[in-house]
């Protein structure tokens, strides 16, 4: 029985639920059938969620085991299951919950829960039969399949209908299960409810006053479901209640007058506005369908697009404002019912101005050229200025540039301007203007437009010509080709055409003589031409001036000083002064007395030659003497002296041939014969020759007086020319030639040569020509048609030769 009982129960127990018994099934049945000893059954009562640990009771105690032999004889439970809800305790026999009790996963919706289990013992093998009843608590509420459900109901509906809501399910049993339902209090619908069973209760919602969905287009209404158990559990249904629509309402336009601005320009799909048409009817009687007016289609649709579904107006084409300010625009809004029912708004569409138009210049009238003297204020042109735009966006300005002598004067007339001059031209400077002008507006941002303007100075006779030196200074040659071109004056005039034709012409005389008798000007070019060939030793420097005239009317000229200089060629050879030259021979007769000792002065040559510097150094050389080893001649001064005393041997009469020659390029020379008479003593002398001593002495004291005079003289004319050029130093420039002069001064330094010396100053460069023992060094440079003598002047004084390269 007790077998049979335990399969049946499992089998009630576990209703409908599937469970795999497999070996430990098997193995009750085997201790079942070898048990000798017989068997009881316990039964137990707990609720279910009992907390693990919970004891359920003492199976040693209830089935009659000594506690002592527990341990020994193995005691154990055997479920059966997989789940080993119970354990017992072998040390006193408790059995206590092992793992979480639902009754509602064990036993479903059976109001009657059991579980049962088997404690074995060993040594000898028992078996008793153990049953736990699980009681419910109210561990659960009650639950709707959703928590809202929706319901469409036509406002047209009657009262009295039905309409059937889906119940609440409650997993408890018994007094905890579903017990009721409760309707929140509303004025269209009550609550009824069939019970199908007892815990299956369906309830329903029956209309007792007539929908209005333009009044209420929806319900909510709250349905509670609640259970037995104390205390209650409650679960809730949200009921939505749509009520749906019958065509019985027009559209209505939010507004009856839409009023919007733009800008122009607006780019395309630009959302312009959202035309808004309500209509209380639902589904396709409240769907609405948005059209352009038939009035207003055609031009209305060039400009702007209409969504039909929407209403959303949208721009398409170009906006203009300069073509229309406002756009009136009709919109018919339209339901889809099967009677369609429409209603009419007006748009109207301000476009608001863009600074979109640049300024545009119109030059009205214009002089193509100005003379140059024009007075200022002179008019040159008349200019007009138009901006499409409208407001500060067609205001206009109009500038020029700063460094222009021009400005724009605004006339009375709005958006004209005169364009004058205001300051004085010169077509010398600038010949012609490219007039910029700038036209801007206003707007933000601002728009511009430039317009060129060309404006050309016509020419007036208002410059002189101008030399391109001033003054000039020349340097020739002597002795030159007459006819040739010797230099040239240029000139040039800013002016144009016949105003700039310049003529060229001679003006000035020196010392009564025009210089037109030896010179001759090009008057085309300015060429200068000599008619004569110039002599350095007559004419050592002149100026005159040269006109240059232009051929404007009135004509205008103007003249330069022209400063030239004549440069010494070796073309004179020396002139023998003493001894003196008779008959084309320079011949003469000196006495000495022959006991004159060595170094005694017997005679001086002396010489000159009209040339200068090297031209003018002279040198000397004995070309024949009798006894070389009595006379000897001092190479630069030019002074015969004894080398030794006379002798007995020595003859009475001895002659010497001296040669003078100068230091020119092509070396030029003279020759003198020097006599003399070696006498004796003084004693011995004629009456006459002493009275002709006497008189040769005075004549050298005489000489001496003379020579002295001269050096002191020339020693203050060399200071006075050193004071002359440390002033001329210190002084700023001076352009103008300016020279002096001195001719035939007289050696003092003993050396028995005539020198010419000439110095003169243009620019900064300072020019000098000088004979012997002159402290300068000097080059010839080339530059007019001519060589020239250029002087450099040096801190200190060298003394020395003279040296003269000529190039």
């Amino acid at each position: 029985m007790v077998k049979t009982y335990y399969i049946d129960m499992m089998e009630t127990n576990q209703g409908k639920r599937t469970l795999q018994w497999g070996w430990p099934f098997f193995y009750l049945v085997v201790l079942s059938l070898l048990s000798r000893r017989g068997s009881c059954q316990v039964r137990y009562s707990i609720q279910e969620e009992l907390p693990l640990g919970s004891v359920v009771g003492n199976v040693a105690k209830d089935v009659g085991l000594d506690r002592r032999v527990l341990v020994d004889r193995n005691l154990r439970i055997v479920t059966g299951t997989k789940q080993d809800l119970f354990q017992v305790n072998q040390s006193d026999g408790a059995l206590f919950v092992n793992q979480r009790i639902d009754r509602e996963d064990l036993c479903g919706k059976t109001s009657q829960c059991f579980i049962n289990l088997k404690a074995v013992v060993q040594n000898p093998l028992e078996m008793h039969q153990i049953t736990v009843q699980i009681m419910d608590v109210n561990d659960h509420s009650p639950s709707f399949p959703s928590k809202e459900t929706r319901i469409e109901i036509s406002e047209s509906a009657t009262p009295g209908t039905r309409f059937q809501l889906e119940g609440a399910r409650d997993p408890d049993v018994g007094v905890n299960g579903l017990r009721l339902y409760k309707l929140e209090q509303n004025e269209h619908f009550r609550l009824e409810i069939e019970d199908l069973n007892e815990n299956n209760k369906i309830p329903f919602l029956t209309l007792q006053k007539a929908l209005d969905r333009e009044d209420k287009p929806y319900l909510n209404l709250l349905l509670t479901a609640l259970d037995g158990g104390n205390p209650s559990r409650t679960a809730t249904l949200n009921i939505a209640v749509i009520v749906l629509d019958v065509n019985d309402n027009a559209p209505v336009c939010n507004e009856k007058k839409y009023t919007v601005t733009i800008t122009e320009n607006s780019p395309v799909d630009t959302v312009v506005l959202q035309v808004n048409a309500t209509d209380l009817d639902d589904g396709a009687n409240g769907e609405i369908t948005y059209l352009f007016g038939n009035k207003f289609r055609s031009k209305a649709t060039e400009l702007f697009d209409l969504d039909r579904k929407t209403g959303e107006i949208k721009v398409k084409g170009l906006v203009d404002y300069e073509l229309e300010h406002i756009y009136e625009i009709n919109i018919q809004a339209s339901d889809a019912g099967q009677v369609p029912l429409s209603t009419h708004c007006n748009v109207f569409v301000h476009v608001e101005d863009m600074n979109d138009n640049r300024p545009e210049i119109d030059i009205t009238s214009q002089s193509s050229q100005i003379p140059e003297n024009a007075p200022v204020g002179t008019v040159v042109a008349l200019i007009g200025v138009t901006d499409l735009d409208s407001g500060v966006n067609g205001q206009v300005v109009c500038t020029l540039p700063e460094d222009m002598p021009f400005e724009l004067k605004h006339s009375s007339e709005d958006n004209f301007y005169s364009l004058v001059t205001k300051s004085r031209l010169d077509r010398e400077l600038v010949p012609q203007y490219e007039i910029i002008i700038t036209a801007r507006d206003l707007g933000t941002p601002s728009l511009s437009s430039i317009k060129t303007v060309r404006v050309e100075l016509s020419d007036v006779n208002d410059n002189s010509p101008v030399f391109s030196h001033s003054p000039y200074t020349f340097y020739i040659m002597e002795n030159n080709d007459p006819g040739a071109s010797i230099f040239a004056t240029s000139a040039s005039d800013a002016d144009e055409n016949e105003n700039a034709q310049i003529s060229y012409s001679l003006e000035h005389v020196i010392s009564g003589q025009s210089v037109t008798s030896f010179l001759n000007i090009n008057p085309d070019n300015g060429n200068i031409y000599a008619l004569k060939s110039f002599d350095f030793e007559t004419m050592k420097t002149f100026h005159f001036q040269v006109v240059a005239k232009d051929s404007g009317t009135p004509s205008l000229s103007s003249n330069v000083i022209v400063n030239v200089f004549i440069l010494d060629q070796n073309d004179n050879p020396p002139v023998i002064l003493s001894p003196a030259n008779t008959n084309g021979s320079a011949e003469g007769v000196v006495e000495i007395p022959r006991n004159a000792n060595a170094g005694h002065l017997v005679t001086k040559v002396r010489t000159y030659d009209p040339d200068i510097g090297y031209n003018g150094w002279l040198s000397f050389s004995l070309q024949q003497v009798t006894d070389p080893s009595l006379f000897g001649l001092e190479r630069y001064t030019g002074e015969i002296r004894t080398l030794r005393s006379f002798t007995e041997s020595d003859e009475v009469v001895h002659k010497l041939v001296v040669l003078v020659k100068d230091n020119g390029n092509i070396s030029l020379s003279a020759s003198a014969t020097v006599v003399i008479n070696a006498l004796e003593t003084k004693e011995k002398f004629p009456s006459s020759d002493i009275k002709r001593s006497v008189k040769k002495e005075e004549e050298n004291n005489i000489t001496l007086y003379l020579m002295i005079s001269l050096g002191s003289v020339s020693a203050l004319f060399v200071f006075s020319i050193i004071g002359l050029i440390v002033m001329q130093c210190s002084k700023p420039p001076d352009y103008s030639t300016k020279y002096s002069r001195d001719s035939n001064c007289i050696d003092t330094s003993g050396n028995g040569t005539l020198c010419h010396s000439i110095q003169y100053r243009s620019g900064e460069k300072r020019y000098m020509l000088v004979g012997p023992r002159t402290s300068i060094g000097s080059t010839i440079v080339s530059g007019s048609n001519g060589n020239t003598l250029v002087v450099q002047e040096y801190n200190k004084r060298v003394s020395g030769e003279v040296r003269l390269i000529l190039t």
